[in-house]
């Protein structure tokens, strides 16, 4: 992937109005193409010397909003528009992609004229000023897949800053820029709809044994929980190829409960736990044999290996010597139970997909 600066740079010195302007980032679009592949814009401040950072960069605040409008043409016209809904810049891009080399052939351009007064009358405040552009086109390039370029567009040289336009293009729409795997369209499924638990507070057999921190909240396609002693629990809507969960639990607005081994657990939210509320069937997964990661149960639990086998050959050498005394080392193994009432080291997670669970093999 290679990234290009395209030899076609206007300069305009901001008027002081709007000298801390900045745009708005958070707003990438991506365009598709009629011919195939995508085209992605990022606009964004930088200082006009990259050896200085500016301070009026660090200080910038979300000013402008950057469109990208395709005609009948498919024409796409780059503008920026100011905080008041003023348009102060545009400029033209044409692509043509071509599938069977993975290519594309970028042209850049003033911003067309028809385009102009079509955007300077629907300014609602009245007639505004011609909108800024390049001063004459660029000679086309061609770009490989994934490749990018960018323009300087407006330049402030009283506070050292400049807008710059960031453009690249795949035939692949995940390699283009995303600020959150989120914002990638998908499929819908089942794991899209979050379970989420907020102030939970856990009871065993009617005792609360743990309780969240205030405001701390968990959401994800599955829920899981784990108990001191008595391992975690993975909570699903629906049941997962490979994983044998069982369906023993209900959602109940903002409950959670299911009964194991003769134990009756009851997980509570301070909200609903599906945001549509109501009472559901959920499917549990035990996972007896978690440990969280770095607990000191690893280490007890590998003393504890040692001790039963240091148990196991005590106890065959005290049955050779005397064989009464088996009936002691018995009696010594029997388990204790724990009292209902006590509380349990608990903790609580959320995951949205059920490989996420399980640490990764290298």
């Amino acid at each position: 992937m290679r990234s290009k600066s395209w030899m076609a740079v206007f300069i305009l010195i901001f008027l002081p109005t709007l000298g801390a302007a900045q745009e708005d980032t958070s707003r990438n679009q991506v365009v598709p193409l009629a011919d195939g592949g995508f085209v992605a814009f990022k606009s964004e401040t930088a200082p006009i010397r990259s050896t200085k950072t500016s301070a009026a960069h660090q200080k910038f605040q979300a000013g402008f909003v950057a469109q990208a409008l395709v005609d009948e043409n498919r024409v796409i016209h780059r503008v920026l528009v100011d905080a008041q809904g003023k348009y102060l810049f545009g400029y033209d891009l044409t692509i043509e992609s071509v599938p069977a080399s993975k290519t594309f052939t970028i042209g850049v351009g003033p911003l067309n004229s028809q385009m102009e007064k079509k955007l300077m009358a629907s300014n609602v405040d009245g007639p505004s000023p011609p909108i800024a552009t390049l001063p004459q086109s660029a000679e086309p390039q061609i770009l490989d897949d994934g490749d990018s370029f960018s323009l300087d567009l407006l330049v402030n040289q009283k506070t050292g800053v400049k807008i710059v336009d960031r453009v690249k293009v795949s035939f692949d729409r995940s390699n283009l820029w995303n600020d959150s795997p989120k914002s990638l369209p998908r499929d819908f499924t089942l794991d899209a709809v979050a379970l989420k638990v907020i102030d939970y507070r856990l009871s065993i057999n009617g005792n609360v044994v743990a309780e969240g921190r205030h405001g701390k909240n968990f959401a994800g396609a599955l829920l899981w929980c784990y108990v001191e002693g008595h391992g975690r629990f993975i909570f699903s809507l629906v049941p997962r190829d490979g994983h044998e969960f069982q369906k023993i639990g209900i959602i109940n607005e903002n409950r959670i409960e299911f009964t194991l081994k003769g134990k009756h657990f009851e997980w509570l939210s301070s909200s609903p736990i599906l945001a549509s509320g109501g009472t559901w069937n959920i499917w549990v997964l035990e996972d007896p044999t978690y440990v969280p990661f770095g607990s000191k149960e690893i280490a007890k639990n590998e003393k504890n290996k040692l001790e039963r086998l240091d148990d196991a050959i005590k106890e065959k050498a005290a049955k050779i010597d005397d064989p009464k005394s088996a009936a002691f080392h018995s009696k010594r193994e029997q388990v204790q139970p724990v009292e209902d009432g006590r509380r349990f080291k608990v903790m609580v997670g959320a995951a949205d997909r059920i490989e996420n669970l399980w640490p990764r093999n290298p």
